[in-house]
Formats: C-alpha cells, structure tokens, sequence
C-alpha cells in the first residue's frame, strides 16, 4: 500500500476481473435486440444503456471483457513461453544461435507491436483463435529481451558457477537458476504486455480481424458505435471507458510491480 501506482493498479485489474466472472451472473443476453429501445440512455431496464440494434450494454461489456481477458490471457502465455524459451538459451549460451536470434528480434521489435499483431492476423485470417496468435507472437520480443539480458548477467554470476563446479547441467541451470531469479523482471513485463494485448485486440476487432460476430468484443463496440456519437454516447462511451480503465489497470501495476521488485529500493 506504500506504493500509489501498484494499489490504483490492482484496483482497477480486480475491477476489470470482477467484470469478465460478472458475465457468468448476468442473465440478460448480450446479442438478444431490442428494437423499441434502440440507442436509449441508462433506464432501470439496461443498466447501462443500449446500442444501435436495442441490445444490452451492460450485457456487452461484461462478455467483452471477458473475451478480452481470454485473449490477452493466451496471448501473454505465447508470449511468454516463446520469449523465455529463446532468450533464456540464447543469452546463457551465446555463439552463432544467440547472434541469429538477437538479430531477428531486435529487428521484430523495431516494429510497433501493434503492426506486428495485425501482419500476423492478416496472414492468419480473422477470428479470437487468429487474434490471441497474432497478439502472442508481437509479444514474443519484448520478453525475449528481457529474458536475454537477465541471463547475461547471470550466467557469471557466483551461485551458476557452483551450480556447474557440482555438476549441473546447462538445462539445470537455466531452470532451476537462472529462471527463478528473472521471475521478477518478466512479471513485471507480463503485466505490462497484458496492456498491450488489451489494446491489440480492441484495434483488430475495430478492423474486424479479431472476436468475429456474434460474441462482443469492446473494439467492435466501439467501431459499431462511431456512426452514432451524435445521437447517443453511450455506445461509444461504455466500453471505451472500461477498456482505458483496465489498460491503464495493467500499466499501474506494471510500474507498482517493478518498484516493489526492485532489490535496490
């Protein structure tokens, strides 16, 4: 609690979390229309409103977070899994494989995240399938470097070489040594790429390469609502405000993390 950004952040992640198991509670169906009140503002009926076809927006955002957590749930495991599986070799061994790979990802991580996520759902094909994929892959640079340059700086270090002089193996080594030390860092940059896979996702729903019709999806909603924002906020309003909220969630307590992890402070 001494830290404002890591318990602001955790509030609204358990926010955003409470909303995606809501979804399983609430009984009115996200895709059911209602065609007499199309566009009206918040009323005891809909919570929140309704959108352009009558349909609950309530109901809306709370299956679109969900189907958002999924998404960035897969996505930062993809993520994840690959970038430390590359990285945490590649630093420790170093050679011909390390230069190949660092070459190839710095040249991926150049390239905007978001880019990168839609070359891949282009070439994949839309659907939450594709997405989760192609958001998974842009990831797998970031966490590479991190993963990469924690086991440089390690692998010298005094406890790996007695981990060697008794006789452990390189596969050892990296599990049991030099994988625990660099949990730290690599959470702290999954809760930071958990933001990024938010934002990807919504960005390729809006371009219709993501979570395809019928299941809601907050980029939908908001592409869905553009054409509206004369006649009626709320389309617009509700899901973007609860897309920034858990972005900005995940950025919190990426930042709260690495300060509370952070052995010299």
């Amino acid at each position: 609690m001494r830290s404002p950004s890591l318990a602001l952040g955790s509030l609204l992640v358990g926010a955003f979390l409470l909303l995606a198991l809501a979804s399983f509670l609430y009984p009115v169906d996200p895709n059911a229309p209602d065609f007499l009140h199309r566009l009206s503002p918040p009323s005891p009926t809909h919570p929140l409103g309704t959108d352009p076809l009558g349909r609950d927006l309530l109901a809306r955002v709370l299956h679109g977070a969900k189907n958002a957590l999924l998404v960035g749930l897969l996505a930062v495991g993809v993520g994840f899994s690959l970038g430390v599986a590359l990285g945490l070799p590649a630093g420790y061994l170093g050679g011909l494989w390390e230069g190949a790979l660092s070459l190839l990802m710095e040249t991926l991580y150049a390239l905007p995240a978001l880019l990168l996520a839609l070359l891949f759902a282009a070439l994949m094909g839309p659907g939450a399938v594709s997405s989760m994929l192609a958001v998974g892959l842009s990831l797998v640079p970031a966490f590479f470097r991190v993963a990469r340059a924690g086991a440089l700086s390690l692998r010298a270090a005094p406890f790996v070489e007695a981990a060697l002089a008794l006789g452990a193996s390189p596969a050892r080594v990296l599990l049991r040594h030099l994988l625990p030390n660099l949990l730290g860092p690599l959470l702290v940059q999954a809760s930071l790429a958990f933001a990024a896979a938010l934002l990807a996702e919504a960005a390729l729903s809006y371009l219709g390469l993501g979570t395809q019709p019928p299941e809601p999806s907050l980029g939908r909603m908001l592409r869905e609502a553009q054409s509206f924002l004369p006649l009626s906020p709320w389309p617009a309003l509700v899901p973007g405000l609860a897309l920034s909220l858990a972005v900005l969630g995940f950025n919190l307590l990426g930042d709260g993390l690495r300060d509370l992890l952070d052995p010299r402070r």
